[in-house]
């Protein structure tokens, strides 16, 4: 949950700002049109030479060739100005949301019209599109299926295409050079809510960060798909009302109902298995992947070789990964790797099995620190790859020529001005394990802080360099990575640097706590206050989740300082990126430790000169409107208010996935269960309390909000709920999501 959920609070609180030197105030309403968020730059797609690389244009309507060494156009890939569609199409209006460049690039998957489903899975209108064929431009455009679907997977050569329709896929060949295309179905088993074929189903979505599980060979002739049986997982019911943005009239006096699979903590999951298709023979075979009866299968992709097809399984309880070869003919399996953990095999671990022609990157928290290992084919470990007392963040790559990794870590050198792991750093790991800074200030050690990120060309000669800190907007540039020298400027936001000159600052600071725990934080204090001020904290908590970090954030914070508060947010125990055993600590006890440290983080609050102890609140949502719950009710000693924002009130309410990769399954983990309950604790609810749930939240179900609610009112409590109607867990939709963040601001101002 944290992940997904870090991003989406992440992404709220970004598109807010402060203006307190501004001749007029800054409204909800701009700051949630995104004006204070600064501009960036998608990263680019490299071409195979590893000089070139392609992007959609700023209008949505073409896809344009550039020169790395200088950032010049040389060639329009597809301008839909100038196609050539087939009879009966309408161009004039589409937008590209989206391509894939076929291997040899004379070929492009194009779609439009995107249309979300959850989180991260969509359907849209796709296209297929022959840039040239034998060396002769095409310019030929053709609509690939009638109406929209899902998970469109091109084939390595280009002329091939599988893709999921109502739960079954359906394989697509280019009869020619031309447009001509014919399609085949692949499976007839799919049925909603019962089996899914190729795509995955709700709680693999959100907590495996899935949207297909579709690979193909290197040879092009076998794809391999995942097909989930949810047959015998319960179905969960949310109301559908009328309502506005969308309206839905047909429900005007009868609400209708949405139904889907949604696996509660120690309930039944889907069943899941592999299997591939040969294209020529059309033969469907389940493949022999050793999975438990109740365990995953994460991920699936071809290594480089067309024999061997790797598939990660875990077990439920998420603390064993094993990495298996699959031949997609014989359908027999290899064991080549195993990790194991004591509480659990983070889901951030998976991304990182990256396949070359020699081996694979592997990521573990084995040392108690998450690093990169290399392995060749047979699992045997080459070499560690990244060492020290640091996370390993993100893996750009491994090349196997120079034996040279290519990552993001929580440090940026000796010369930051803030805590590691409030940073983040670009390193190359060179053929002698030296850490090698991509970055300017980490190769003189002067000065380092922020946060970096990349996007690497092939063969790793350039990179889109992206940088911010808590005074510095985004700044994006385009480098070579031997010289680090830029070679063009593609974002700098000076004119939002400009504009925010004299705002409020963020000020990092640690604290400890009563028992000792050192904790970061940031505070921001108002302009415009003179004395002692209301504090609200703000705040997520989750595990492995960081919300205190050296980047560019003019949030709801700032907001809340332009109106008189001081704002603060605290990491507590369980946060990412100290290590292995800082983030485990609240393993089988969610909760109990997160409410602990916010409860401390407020009595440090109330300590500062320039804070008013009697009037502090608290506020998060998801993950930090549980927390904001059960540290209202465990103890609260210095919180007058709070805000809990789609909140969790009993784990028992929450997805196997996540639920159980912390707590372990209510049956094994009873106690940790009602020690991780608000429900349990509700009669010690203290302070002005607002609660708030979309009625259409289909990831915290509005079930939470209402069973704690009632917990409330039999032990005679008083409290304030607002409902958001056919709204999910994002609240968004029409003026609601204006309307959460004014009411927010305002239930503070009435009661602190």
């Amino acid at each position: 949950m944290k992940k997904h959920l870090s991003l989406l609070v992440g992404l709220i609180v970004m598109t807010f700002s402060v203006a307190a030197n501004a001749a007029e105030p800054i409204t909800v309403e701009a700051v949630r049109g995104g004006h204070y968020r600064g501009n960036s730059v998608p990263a680019f797609r490299s071409t195979a030479d590893g000089k070139h690389y392609t992007a959609i244009t700023a209008d949505g309507r073409a896809i344009v060739k550039y020169q790395y060494s200088n950032g010049h156009a040389v060639d329009t890939l597809l301008n839909l100005n100038k196609v050539k569609p087939e009879e009966g199409l309408d161009v004039s209006k589409l937008r590209i949301s989206g391509y894939e460049l076929s291997q040899d690039e004379e070929r492009l998957l194009v779609w439009s019209n995107r249309e979300s489903i959850y989180r991260r899975s969509y359907k849209a209108d796709y296209f297929y599109y022959v840039i040239e064929a034998s060396g002769v431009r095409r310019q030929t455009f053709k609509r690939l299926t009638e109406g929209k679907v899902q998970a469109v997977t091109m084939a390595p050569d280009g002329r091939q295409l599988v893709f999921m329709r109502d739960n079954n896929l359906f394989y697509v060949r280019v009869m020619s050079a031309g447009i001509d295309l014919a399609e085949r179905q692949v499976t007839d088993d799919g049925a909603r809510n019962k089996i899914i074929n190729g795509v995955p189903d709700w709680v693999y979505e959100e907590e495996f960060s899935m949207d297909r599980a579709i690979a193909w060979s290197p040879d092009s002739k076998t794809f391999c798909f995942l097909k989930w049986d949810e047959s015998d997982v319960k179905e969960y019911y949310l109301p559908t009302y009328k309502g506005q943005f969308p309206e839905h009239p047909e429900y005007e006096f009868y609400p209708g109902q949405y139904v889907y699979k949604y696996p509660v903590a120690g309930e039944v999951n889907s069943k899941i298995s592999a299997w591939s298709y040969d294209v020529y023979t059309k033969k469907l075979n389940q493949l022999k992947v050793p999975v438990d009866a109740d365990g995953y299968i994460p991920r699936i992709q071809f290594t480089k070789d067309e024999e061997k097809l790797a598939v990660v399984t875990m077990n439920r309880l998420q603390n064993k990964l094993s990495l298996y070869f699959v031949n997609p003919r014989s359908g027999v399996s290899k064991l080549i790797l195993e990790d194991t953990n004591d509480q659990y095999i983070a889901e951030a671990d998976l991304d990182a099995i990256q396949f070359d022609e020699n081996g694979f990157t592997f990521a573990s928290e084995r040392s108690g620190w998450r690093h990169l290992y290399y392995y060749n084919m047979l699992g045997q470990q080459q070499r560690q790859l990244t060492k020290g007392n640091f996370d390993l963040t993100n893996v750009y790559g491994y090349d196997p020529v120079s034996r040279c990794a290519y990552v993001q870590v929580a440090y940026v050198g000796k010369g930051s001005s803030v805590p590691s792991e409030l940073t983040r750093g670009i390193y190359k790991i060179d053929a002698k394990g030296v850490m090698v800074p991509l970055f300017n200030g980490g190769r003189d050690g002067a000065g380092c802080r922020g946060t970096h990120s990349a996007a690497f060309s092939r063969g790793f000669i350039y990179m889109q360099h992206y940088y911010s800190d808590a005074e510095t907007p985004t700044r994006v540039t385009l480098e070579s990575v031997q010289t680090l020298k830029v070679i063009k400027t593609l974002e700098d936001n000076a004119a939002l640097r400009k504009e925010v000159a004299g705002q409020p600052k963020r000020e990092f600071f640690q604290m400890t706590t009563e028992r000792g725990d050192k904790l970061n934080g940031y505070v921001i204090r108002p302009n415009n206050v003179s004395g002692k001020a209301p504090c609200v904290l703000e705040q997520y908590g989750g595990p492995g989740s960081q919300e205190v970090l050296d980047r560019w954030e003019f949030g709801f914070p700032m907001y809340l300082a332009q109106e008189g508060f001081v704002a603060l947010t605290v990491d507590g125990r369980g946060t990412a990126c100290r290590g292995a055993q800082w983030e485990r600590q609240v393993y089988c006890e969610l909760g109990v430790r997160e409410a602990e440290d916010q409860l401390s983080a407020g009595r440090y609050a109330a300590s500062l000169p320039y804070v008013d102890a009697s009037r502090i609140g608290i506020w998060g949502w998801s993950f930090g409107g549980y927390n904001t719950l059960m540290t209202m009710c465990g103890g609260n000693d210095v919180f007058k208010a709070g805000v809990a924002v789609a909140p969790v009130t009993d784990f028992k309410f929450y997805d196997t996935i996540y639920t159980e990769r912390f707590m372990r399954t209510p049956q094994q983990n009873a106690e940790g269960y009602r020690k991780s309950s608000v429900l349990s604790r509700a009669q010690d609810l203290k302070g002005q309390l607002l609660i708030v749930t979309g009625t259409a939240d289909d990831n915290v179900h509005p079930q939470n909000t209402y069973e704690v609610a009632e917990a409330f009112v039999q032990n005679d409590l008083d409290f304030d709920m607002m409902v958001y109607t056919n709204r999910n867990h994002f609240i968004q939709g029409g003026n609601s999501n204006v309307h959460i963040y004014k009411k927010v601001c305002s239930y503070f101002k009435k009661n602190l």
